[in-house]
């Protein structure tokens, strides 16, 4: 849904002709949200829309299962000439309340942004009029290390607040800032 959702946000911010991430806090009023939202754009140095040619770049968030941590992903990309994707650096801001192991939820976070990147750029179950042709590791693509975009994360801990876990946080911001 998140990936719906935000990309819907970007129609809208288009047709108002308005920068992607001043839309969206415009028309958020969560505060934690909006924290993590500002933190990946200041983290990123957001411009604005700008792009170059064949570079681009988006910004999404989300609550986790409406419950769980913040997350908002910032990613930006180059498109090649044959229409492939390349992720040139990555940022997260999060907020899961309290952080009693930062490195585990840094990982967590981390983790599932290249899990998204992956499902969203390369993962398919491949077949012929046989059947599956994708059955190993061998002919199923994925996310290889030469794919995984330079990553910073950012951690809004919130001593005062209960634990959210990070869990599966920066998989739908992921795939829609991509």
């Amino acid at each position: 849904n998140i990936f719906a959702l935000e990309s819907f946000m970007d129609e809208l911010a288009a047709a108002q002709g308005a920068d992607p991430l001043d839309f969206r806090l415009m028309h958020l009023d969560n505060p934690r949200a909006r924290a993590v939202l500002e933190a990946a754009a200041a983290k990123a140095n957001w411009k604005g829309r700008t792009t170059s040619e064949g570079i681009g770049h988006g910004i999404a968030v989300a609550q986790y299962k409406n419950s769980k941590c913040y997350a908002a992903v910032y990613i930006n990309l180059r498109v090649d000439d044959n229409a492939a994707i390349h992720l040139n650096k990555a940022v997260i801001a999060a907020d899961a309340g309290q952080i009693v192991d930062p490195e585990g939820v840094r990982s967590q976070l981390e983790g599932g942004l290249i899990q998204s990147a992956s499902w969203s750029l390369k993962e398919e179950v491949t077949f012929d009029s046989a059947g599956i042709t994708s059955r190993d590791w061998e002919t199923y693509p994925i996310l290889g290390f030469s794919d995984i975009p330079e990553i910073e994360t950012v951690l809004v801990d919130r001593p005062d607040q209960p634990f959210l876990g990070a869990g599966e946080a920066t998989m739908g911001p992921t795939v829609a800032a991509i």
